[in-house]
């Protein structure tokens, strides 16, 4: 926001004391009411304000602290943002907007507040997306967003919140659309994106004392997929499993594993597992909650299938 003055931010409490759960923590007071404010519950208006000024020039990042609450704002976002610059033939302007969600599980926060959308958004021409797994990626990513000319999705894990890690001081930019191999492996490829990353990294290495060298992809974008990173890795590996913390039927786990099958199916060794939610709504019980999301355990114990 210091290199840029057309950057502003948007979003239900990103000028309170809770601040987005702290990511725009001081904004407010460094940059004024101008460039940071409160939005009413009008996500559909506000939406629309915001592809609107991106339209105009400026670099608008609207914050969602729930996933939930892209729905409502669903129509501006992929028929008019997504589309615009397309529709136009370039005429009437880029749509440089990012809208940034807060996804995963809560407090027991129930269905509606804890939905994993990202899945929906692939669908969407026009539209990137992106899932940062590290804080340094948090930060890289969201800058990528910023200098990208079209509307990007940033979805941030909650997970996540409690990663510590290196962050490079000064601007750089993490590419969009570019994987990266955060481990090497030779038995199996764990390709994942978000706080399924971490899981992956923890999976490792209990498989490593079976025996078992996994290697794990941390994808960072979900559109533009790097899919020809995974199909490189599957071809010295020869097994897939993709993890996600969306839903499996239909998203970026059934996306993924169809264009590496159509990149490398002869590599195969095993069929590729897809690991990701149950297709239910989030239970608001803790206990139900905690049984709903995938475990360390059971990760290891589904990949352990693959070898038979």
């Amino acid at each position: 926001m210091e290199a840029d003055p057309s950057v502003f931010v948007m979003g239900q409490g990103v000028d309170d004391p809770w601040a987005m759960f702290g990511t725009t923590s001081g904004l407010s007071g460094r940059f004024g009411p101008d460039r940071v404010f409160d939005t009413p519950l009008s996500e559909a208006a506000l939406a629309g304000v915001a592809t609107g000024a991106a339209i105009c020039g400026l670099k608008p990042v609207y914050m969602h602290n729930r996933p939930d609450f892209l729905l409502l704002a669903m129509d501006q976002i992929a028929n008019h943002a997504a589309k615009w610059t397309q529709m136009y033939g370039g005429r009437a302007g880029k749509v440089p907007l990012v809208v940034w969600a807060c996804t995963g599980r809560g407090w027991g926060a129930a269905a509606q507040h804890s939905q994993a959308l990202h899945g929906l958004f692939l669908h969407v021409p026009g539209l990137k997306v992106v899932l940062p797994s590290s804080p340094g990626d948090a930060k890289g990513l969201m800058l990528a967003a910023l200098a990208d000319p079209g509307p990007v999705m940033v979805f941030d894990h909650r997970d996540n919140f409690r990663l510590t890690g290196p962050v490079p001081e000064g601007p750089y930019f993490t590419p969009i659309g570019r994987g990266i191999i955060r481990r090497a492996g030779r038995h199996v490829t764990l390709a994942a994106v978000s706080s399924a990353v971490v899981m992956a990294l923890g999976a490792a290495e209990t498989l490593k004392e079976k025996g078992i060298e996994a290697e794990v992809v941390d994808l960072r974008s979900a559109k533009p997929l790097d899919a020809a990173l995974v199909a490189e890795s599957v071809r010295r590996t020869g097994r897939l499993v993709v993890m996600d913390t969306g839903y499996p039927a239909g998203g970026l786990a059934a996306e993924l594993v169809a264009r590496v099958a159509e990149a490398a199916f002869g590599a195969f060794l095993a069929p590729p597992l897809r690991i990701g939610i149950p297709d239910l709504s989030v239970p608001a019980s803790p206990t139900l909650e905690a049984a709903y999301f995938p475990s360390k355990g059971g990760v290891v114990r589904a990949i352990m299938g693959l070898f038979g």
